[in-house]
């Protein structure tokens, strides 16, 4: 966004007065809004209950073991602590143990975070798809996160 400052000098009662007015131009040409674009990850989980894993995904306490130093919930609101930070977000969807989504009340409505339990029944393992937003210069570094906290995760529940 363009801001442009225009000095205004009008008479007012035969003085010269100055006055300062800003008038805000948006140039539509230098505006670029970065739009997040959705991305899938998927997860192989061996040797765990579909159970056991879900509550990790799901409830505050398990959330807290892997995903956030704390979680509290009130309703379907979800407080997401990191040290000193705090960022809140909102379940919108859930579908007990299989899939459950949440969306950052920061964020664009249209964006969420969200996760998916499906069986591989071909090798007797949960497969964990993770779905999250992240702007096209961020994504990258968005995966790079993920892959962090499945490690996390995974060490918590003993694979």
């Amino acid at each position: 966004m363009t801001h442009k400052l225009r000095w205004v000098y009008p008479k007012i009662n035969g003085q010269l007065s100055l006055f300062i007015s800003f008038f805000f131009v948006t140039c539509a040409e230098s505006v670029q809004i970065m739009k997040k674009e959705k991305f899938h990850i998927e997860y192989i989980f061996e040797k765990i209950s579909q159970n056991s894993l879900w509550n990790r995904l799901a409830t505050p306490n398990g959330l807290a073991e892997w995903f956030a130093d704390s979680v509290t919930n009130e309703g379907k609101i979800f407080s997401f602590y990191w040290e000193d930070y705090l960022s809140e977000a909102e379940l919108i969807e859930i579908n007990p143990p299989f899939y459950v989504r949440f969306r950052w009340l920061e964020e664009d409505t249209a964006t969420y975070f969200e996760f998916k339990l499906h069986k591989v029944e071909l090798i007797g393992s949960l497969m964990l798809e993770i779905t999250d937003f992240a702007e096209e210069d961020e994504k990258e570094e968005a995966i790079i996160l993920w892959n962090t906290q499945i490690k996390t995760l995974k060490r918590k529940v003993g694979l």
